[in-house]
């Protein structure tokens, strides 16, 4: 099928595996599990989940294994922009087009609904298998516990907070990043690759390099539509980086160097992927439509 299909074939089987995987709303606690629905149902891209599959469709692997790796993934997503939003964090109002889970509900509930989201995303990888070894599986949880923990976003999260109203170099700027968002982009495309048939040490750093880059890209187009976009058309409060003194690739580069440093990683994410040829496709596309997306 064509891109556009795919990705909405792949959106919807995702949001399907997530209503399956969730506790039922009715199920005691009934409030914590509605709201951990609210959290993680009925919005966003499932950019991480299409990057699981987009990668298993390059080591051939099956697509219920994928549907599982690519909710474990989102399920920690969903987490970490609950945990994000709270008043003690970036104190957002508004997410995914809809108040936030603190703000439709409360702030415990809303600190509970990611604590519980983050411990279903890994009580998933263990009752299901993803990978088709059991080493492979355990790469598979030490990849997304990496990602997660203060080496990954809760770490970059840490950076960010530190950094408001502080001038930092480029370099610090990429470093809290690679972090805060790359961590979850990179294992997502690491996961999905390991769900299939094994690949050399050679392709496994290939798609390393390649989700690097991508993650990076991911965060500069961000900073860009933050600058640029109203609240309406991004979802979430537009200028809220800029309000709130936040570094970001815009206030530190300006808004043309900011395009062309996310077209360069465009670019070398394009590079990188061409000694795998044809197997690659999903991945080429999906790197296009994170660089260009509206929103």
């Amino acid at each position: 099928m064509n891109f556009n299909d795919w990705l909405t074939y792949i959106q919807q089987r995702t949001e399907t595996a997530l209503e399956s995987l969730l506790p039922a709303p009715n199920l005691a606690p009934d409030r914590l599990h509605e709201a951990m629905r609210y959290a993680a149902l009925g919005g966003g891209k499932r950019i991480r989940a299409l990057l699981v599959h987009g990668a298993g469709s390059f080591t051939h692997a099956r697509p219920e294994q994928l549907d599982r790796a690519a909710c474990a993934v989102e399920l920690v997503h969903a987490y970490s922009l609950v945990h994000d939003d709270l008043p003690c964090m970036d104190n957002d109002t508004l997410r995914r087009g809809k108040p936030t889970v603190h703000v439709e509900y409360d702030e415990a509930t809303a600190l509970l609904v990611g604590d519980a989201l983050q411990t279903l995303a890994f009580q998933v990888l263990a009752e299901f298998p993803v990978s088709v070894t059991a080493s492979g599986q355990i790469e598979v949880i030490k990849l997304l516990a990496q990602a997660a923990g203060s080496h990954g976003m809760a770490g970059g999260q840490a950076i960010d907070m530190a950094s408001s109203g502080q001038e930092i170099t480029r370099e610090e700027l990429e470093s809290m990043h690679v972090r805060k968002t790359g961590a979850l982009i990179r294992a997502a495309v690491l996961i999905g690759a390991r769900a299939g048939e094994g690949v050399s040490d050679e392709r496994r750093r290939t798609l390393d390099h390649y989700a690097k880059r991508i993650g990076l890209m991911y965060q500069v187009v961000d900073d860009i539509l933050d600058a640029q976009s109203d609240t309406a058309t991004l979802g979430k409060t537009a200028g809220k980086d800029a309000a709130q003194g936040k570094p970001t690739y815009v206030s530190l580069l300006g808004l043309t160097e900011a395009r062309r440093f996310a077209e360069d990683r465009l670019a070398e994410a394009h590079e990188i992927l061409l000694p795998m040829g044809e197997r690659a496709a999903r991945l080429h596309e999906l790197a296009d439509f994170i660089a260009h997306r509206a929103s």
